[in-house]
């Protein structure tokens, strides 16, 4: 059996285009003992992978120049050599950027595909939606009655931030690029939300949001934005940094205000994470975020774009703010 594959052409300078990716025809090898053959179902795009794409020494190493392309996938077993996972079983894992793919039935983790759509378990229910729970009740620790700013807000993280920052009883303020998102920032909720490319003046408008100060900021975005929100900080106010989208593609080390006097006068904890560094509480995750799906107090957008020849473009739209919540392909 033959699979197209995506491989990484070359590591982009500044912002990534199509020359990067390449596509290959490649033969699948034979499963053997132990292992499962899947077809893809669903690729998850992330700007985390804008990194891998680097060389640079970072929290996980950087995809080979040559080699396939990787990330969250939801695929089915359509072949089994290992007992607990039986054909048409629907499992998430870290996998290549192929149709078909063989994987060890250990590196992949079946979820309940009747429970919620599949692609779901590449956002709500799967990595995003862990960052949110983590970034949020762990560092955060929202209080009800507090603010939260969520920047980012309308995409696969952010949008969850702020639903979890609504469940624990606080107000929420997110920033987003379009007066489409900020429309569906409404919609779930939040009590304030920014169109940062139109407004004229973003700290007037984000003091006018906040008007009894920042608690918690989830950082998705860094940037103007963050320098902002800094102004804004009460005492003890918690900050948790889950991603700098706005930097990624930057080929200079940005300039901004130092914040290190605004952590100083406000006592604020400012606290870097990796979802992976909560992974021996995934369960747990998973548990909560599927117990508030149920009850709909959970919404989980999508922005699902179709067709394996569609994943580069899908992947290099998060960098112009194409989607609004999680960006998923659907492959079969």
């Amino acid at each position: 059996m033959n699979t197209k594959t995506i491989l990484l052409a070359s590591r982009p300078v500044g912002v990534p285009t199509a020359a990067q990716f390449q596509f290959e025809t490649r033969a699948v090898p034979a499963s053997a003992a132990g292992q499962v053959l899947l077809k893809t179902l669903y690729v998850s795009v992330d700007p985390y992978m804008r990194g891998r794409m680097s060389a640079a020494k970072s929290y996980v190493a950087p995809f080979a120049v040559g080699e396939p392309i990787s990330g969250g996938v939801v695929a089915e077993v359509v072949e089994s050599h290992g007992a607990q996972l039986p054909v048409g079983s629907v499992v998430v894992g870290n996998l290549p950027w192929q149709e078909y793919s063989v994987a060890d039935a250990s590196a992949v983790q079946r979820v309940p595909a009747d429970q919620a759509p599949a692609s779901y378990f590449l956002g709500l229910l799967g990595m995003p939606g862990l960052t949110a729970y983590f970034g949020l009740l762990d560092i955060c620790q929202p209080k009800a009655g507090e603010t939260v700013v969520v920047s980012g807000a309308a995409g696969a993280v952010g949008s969850i931030v702020g639903q979890l920052a609504k469940i624990q009883g606080c107000r929420v303020v997110g920033t987003a690029g379009s007066d489409e998102k900020v429309a569906y920032l409404k919609e779930l909720g939040f009590d304030e939300a920014i169109n940062y490319k139109t407004t004229s003046d973003l700290a007037g408008a984000l003091a006018a949001a906040a008007p009894n100060g920042v608690d918690c900021y989830f950082d998705n975005v860094g940037g103007a934005i963050t320098d902002a929100v800094y102004d804004l900080l009460n005492k003890h106010a918690r900050i948790a940094l889950c991603g700098q989208i706005s930097t990624y593609n930057a080929t200079e080390a940005p300039v901004g205000p130092r914040p290190e006097g605004k952590l100083l006068k406000t006592s604020s904890k400012l606290q870097g994470f990796i979802v992976s560094d909560y992974h021996a509480r995934w369960p747990e995750g998973v548990k909560k975020l599927t117990e508030w799906y149920a009850a709909g107090q959970l919404k989980g957008e999508e922005t699902v774009t179709e067709g394996f020849d569609q994943i580069p473009a899908a992947f290099l739209g998060l960098f112009q703010g194409e989607n609004t919540g999680k960006a998923v392909v659907k492959v079969a």
